[in-house]
């Protein structure tokens, strides 16, 4: 079973009418806090490569930097719900400061989210941001979040090198964009061929990601960038990888063993919230932590999912499913997801 309980007594209606004043998005939020973030992020990091390596100023400078620059990233979570059309500045903006320095472009995660959250795809083995950890053997969790040591190294590789020779050869080009153009958690999803789901300049992103990836190994080669510039670069987004790594693995249970539609009901008993801990800002940034929240209503700006939440626990007639979907903190998340797997190898 996908979800351990009753999904067809769950109070949709009531808990859609009592956050429906909660979906407007407030622009001004979304600028303040990316550009607080940005600011931290690339000043910090401008302070490692400048600073002595493993002192204090350094090794400080790393944590917040690789926070901040982590928080901004979220942020292609938001971008991806968007209203097609709204915040076209933002979007761009965030791109050219976050996006492509990263090498994560917004056409990235368009489409393949969208899937995530259709009710005939999430769960199933079209859903690349979904992997049944929590019925399957515990080691795929654990590799998993080492494959995060290799993404940034993939993530160069594809804008360096593979980008460039799929403009000039039609069949690396299909290859590239059908295995290496997804944030996703499953290595062998399959990207379907682009529609307007994936954004209308998922090429010039590509371009301008290639252009910003060339450039910086071109001033490091030179030598008008320190080498170490490339490694801090590596380690922050190892950094970042890791982290929502960490992040993914607690944000839903993992039931669905791949072949079962499930109801908005089942995909938010399947997934996770976050409540409690005091780092929990900071490993599930920009409303992250309130992630099956979130899967009730894709379109609530994150700045609101814990008004819903603090309400649909308080007004809800009964509130006994909404909080089945609540954990402590990540350990308790985390630990769930593995108590499931082992129970799941024990069965018969």
């Amino acid at each position: 079973m996908p979800a351990p309980h009753n999904s067809e007594s769950f109070p949709i209606q009531e808990s859609r009418a009592l956050v429906a004043h909660l979906m407007g998005r407030k622009a001004h939020i979304y600028w303040l806090d990316l550009l607080f973030n940005l600011i931290l992020g690339w000043g910090g990091f401008y302070l490692v490569v400048v600073s002595a390596t493993f002192s204090a100023l350094n090794i400080t400078s790393f944590v917040i930097s690789s926070f901040a620059l982590y928080r901004a990233a979220i942020f292609i979570h938001e971008i991806v719900h968007f209203k097609k059309g709204s915040l076209k500045s933002f979007v761009a903006f965030w791109n050219l400061t976050a996006g492509f320095p990263l090498l994560i472009p917004s056409f990235t995660y368009y489409g393949v989210h969208n899937d995530h959250h259709k009710r005939d795809t999430y769960g199933t083995k079209k859903d690349g941001e979904y992997l049944p950890f929590g019925a399957e053997q515990g080691w795929k969790i654990v590799a998993y979040v080492f494959l995060s040591i290799i993404l940034p190294l993939l993530f160069l590789i594809r804008f360096l090198i593979l980008t460039p020779l799929s403009w000039l050869i039609p069949s690396i080009g299909r290859y590239v964009w059908e295995c290496a153009s997804s944030l996703t958690i499953d290595v062998t999803y399959r990207r379907p061929p682009p529609t307007k789901l994936d954004g209308k300049f998922w090429r010039l992103q590509e371009v301008c990601t290639t252009i910003y990836a060339w450039v910086g190994v071109l001033l490091v080669y030179n030598g008008s960038l320190p080498i170490k510039l490339a490694i801090v670069w590596y380690l922050t987004t190892l950094f970042i990888f890791t982290i929502n790594s960490l992040r993914t693995l607690g944000a839903h249970a993992y039931r669905n063993p791949g072949n079962i539609k499930m109801s908005v009901a089942d995909q938010f008993l399947d997934s996770v919230d976050v409540t409690g801990g005091i780092l929990a800002p900071f490993w599930a940034p920009v409303g992250l932590r309130y992630h099956a929240t979130h899967h009730l209503f894709p379109q609530m700006p994150y700045h609101n999912l814990g008004k819903a939440h603090a309400l649909l626990v308080k007004n809800l007639s009964d509130n006994n499913l909404y909080l089945s979907a609540t954990r402590n903190n990540l350990w308790h998340a985390l630990s769930t997801l593995w108590q499931d797997s082992l129970l799941s190898q024990k069965k018969p």
